[in-house]
């Protein structure tokens, strides 16, 4: 709170440029009391995230450049490294729940390359951005569900499993889908390569997904521990990704920072409204409909800012991306806990459980 005081007192007296350490210590510091309530544990992620993105925008030079070495080269060996993660904790059996409940895997699936990518392209048409920024905003929501659908459809008592297959389906087409929908979608504002995309999100996700799952057939339940670091390594790397786009966008970010946080907010809350109703109106069940809101609001902002980074536009296209990832923690976060407070009845429409 002292932190919080004299950094608005600081900007306040117009000496906002010093304010920095303390916004800092702030975010830091309230993260650490919120492990002590059980009730705002899950928000203490993301408020380090928070207190690294004012780190990112106050020393921005840091995290450009180390030593000659460039650091947004680090980002497609993270996302691999969440990719491997991600395939290592699978095994054959998910994807037997495309067989097992294709109802609610193909309404999810189609829900999230059509709600959120025309959403987008709404939102950058109405952005009045320069058009690379304005690209991001569809970049993000052409993209498939990350692992943080994964762990805010566990936390809302919704359908765990079903989550962990759409996530994987969506995942994989991604490297089709992904390239087809901005060449659709944004073409008029970025030129898109698809071939050079396509290429990018299959080194990105396939291969690593493929090996995690190899790894995982040879190795199973002989290396345990790989389990419970790879979700700290990923939540690790997912904060380094987003440090690293905000450095490099700064100027930018700082010149439409709040309209741009706006209309990400709105594209990401949109999601989990419509994600939620889609699943009402196919009569899922309200389980499977809370694991729809997130499937479909909840994006894999890591992988929008690896494609950003393999097109040679990390500090615009994927300056998107790097809002989207913490905000969608907070308001997940929020929304998860609503709902873990009103547990859902035990009826289902899907057998995947």
């Amino acid at each position: 709170m002292v932190c919080g005081v004299v950094g608005i007192v600081l900007g306040l007296a117009n000496n906002i440029e010093h304010a920095g350490p303390f916004f800092i210590g702030f975010f830091l510091f309230l993260a650490i009391g919120f492990r002590k309530y059980q009730i705002l544990k899950g928000y203490s992620y993301s408020l380090i995230i928070f207190s690294a993105v004012t780190l990112a925008l106050y020393y921005p030079s840091n995290f450009v450049v180390f030593n000659g070495f460039k650091l947004s080269n680090l980002i497609i060996p993270l996302i691999q490294i969440i990719m491997f993660g991600m395939g290592s904790s699978m095994s054959i059996k998910d994807f037997i729940g495309v067989i097992k409940s294709p109802k609610g895997v193909g309404i999810g699936v189609m829900c999230q390359i059509t709600i959120m990518p025309i959403l987008g392209l709404v939102l950058a048409n109405l952005s009045g951005f320069p058009p690379e920024i304005a690209a991001g905003l569809i970049l993000i929501g052409c993209s498939p569900s990350g692992l943080a659908s994964n762990v805010m459809s566990y936390l809302a008592n919704a359908n765990l499993a079903l989550s962990i297959t759409i996530t994987t389906v969506s995942t994989l087409l991604a490297p089709f889908l992904t390239p087809l929908l901005m060449q659709v979608l944004a073409g008029a504002f970025v030129e898109i390569d698809m071939m050079a995309m396509m290429w990018g999100i299959v080194k990105m996700v396939i291969f690593p997904i493929g090996a995690g799952l190899i790894f995982n057939k040879v190795f199973k339940n002989k290396v345990k521990w790989i389990n419970e670091i790879m979700p700290l390594i990923s939540m690790f790397g997912i904060a380094v990704i987003i440090v690293i786009i905000t450095a490099a966008g700064r100027d930018s970010l700082l010149s439409m920072g709040l309209l741009l946080i706006l209309l990400v907010f709105i594209h990401n809350a949109l999601g989990y409204l419509l994600g939620y109703w889609a699943g009402r109106i196919f009569r899922l069940s309200e389980r499977d409909c809370r694991t729809l809101s997130f499937e479909v609001g909840m994006q894999n902002g890591g992988l929008a800012s690896g494609i950003a980074k393999e097109m040679g536009k990390i500090a615009t296209l994927g300056l998107a991306a790097g809002v989207f990832g913490p905000l969608m923690n907070i308001t997940g976060s929020a929304l998860a806990s609503y709902w873990h407070r009103n547990v859902p009845n035990n009826k289902t429409s899907s057998n995947l459980e």
